[in-house]
């Protein structure tokens, strides 16, 4: 695995209420492939996990939203929890960057809650998606096709359910970071 996704860049973009584990494994997965990860966050400094049933550990924040662009990135991980999409799902930036990065054919992956954010921009429509459970009717009421399954890939688009779906969405992150750009419509 290690070398798979050397000169490649990939942002995290979370804040405060993160599902640990949804940030970390892929983070952790992502740099043993070789890549940079920069976790970037409208938050300065750190920003603190929920784990499990409390807060958990914090995350050092290597960039802030404002000073980031897709043009300096190869893939977009969103992670879950319940907090963390909610908060960005009201902020314009975070918006603007996601769609950004999708509408480049750069992949974008999301899990647990964090489909929350596709639907907001508009990229869930039409696709083909998996979520937390719980938001199921969000992401069919937004017009995407809801599976059960661990991961759901659709033209670059990466989504799975949830903390224990991580090894398999991770490893998709990876293999479409390596396949590259996608040819996609605008959303």
């Amino acid at each position: 695995m290690a070398g798979q996704l050397d000169g490649k860049r990939v942002a995290i973009l979370a804040t405060n209420g993160f599902e640990q584990s949804e940030l970390e494994t892929p983070r952790d997965k992502l740099k043993a492939a070789g890549a940079q990860v920069d976790i970037v966050s409208p938050e300065q400094g750190e920003i603190k996990g929920w784990d499990q049933k409390d807060w958990g550990r914090p995350v050092k924040v290597d960039k802030q939203l404002g000073s980031v662009k897709a043009d300096d990135y190869d893939a977009i991980v969103l992670p879950g929890g319940q907090i963390n999409p909610d908060l960005l799902r009201v902020d314009q930036n975070a918006l603007k960057l996601i769609k950004a990065f999708y509408d480049a054919g750069k992949p974008v992956a999301a899990v647990c809650h964090a489909p929350w954010l596709l639907i907001e921009t508009g990229i869930a429509k039409g696709k083909r998606m998996t979520s937390y459970h719980s938001i199921k009717q969000d992401v069919i009421n937004a017009g995407a096709k809801w599976e059960d399954s661990q991961v759901v890939t659709d033209n670059g688009l990466i989504t799975s359910r949830n903390p224990g779906d991580l090894e398999a969405f991770s490893a998709k992150i990876i293999e479409e970071i390596r396949e590259g750009k996608h040819q996609r419509r605008a959303a």
